[in-house]
């Protein structure tokens, strides 16, 4: 019995334990900040760029020749594949359609180009200058808008033509 209030005395000795080594609980500097977002600088004004402008404008003349040259290549390519003998592969009217699905391709490469030397121009001038150009976003929306639109016409004319 002796040693009862020995064995109670013993877990409060744990109480008297220096704690020095353990951080404090009060605020930290960074928590004195406060979680309000940064205010954000207005951006600069855009600058035009004659030498963009002058790239652009020629890009958007190739974009335009392109475009016709599809246009007028699909009408001829929708005349081929609804040829009635181009139902049979290896026909002459089959060839033709393939043939004239292949010059297709060749737009839709110069379009995809296009598009691609497009995206390499943004990211250009987002390296370098960090703004946006207006005029550059629409034209590569232009461009990989008619790559993907030249896609769905092939697509389209080669879904009437039965594959080898």
């Amino acid at each position: 019995m002796k040693m009862l209030p020995l064995l109670c005395a013993l877990p409060l000795a744990g109480c008297a334990v220096d704690r020095a080594g353990y951080p404090s609980l009060a605020p930290r500097a960074a928590e004195r900040l406060g979680f309000n977002e940064p205010a954000i600088a207005a951006p600069a004004p855009l600058v035009a760029d004659p030498a963009l402008n002058a790239r652009l404008a020629t890009l958007a003349t190739t974009l335009a020749t392109v475009t016709k040259g599809f246009d007028a290549d699909a009408a001829r390519a929708r005349r081929a594949a609804g040829v009635g003998t181009a139902r049979t592969v290896g026909s002459d009217a089959w060839l033709d359609a393939q043939s004239a699905l292949a010059v297709l391709d060749d737009w839709r490469a110069q379009a995809s180009a296009l598009a691609t030397e497009l995206e390499a121009l943004a990211g250009e001038r987002a390296a370098s200058v960090g703004t946006p150009y207006p005029a550059l976003d629409r034209l590569r929306e232009r461009a990989s808008a008619e790559a993907g639109r030249q896609s769905a016409g092939i697509a389209a004319i080669g879904a009437t033509l039965p594959l080898p």
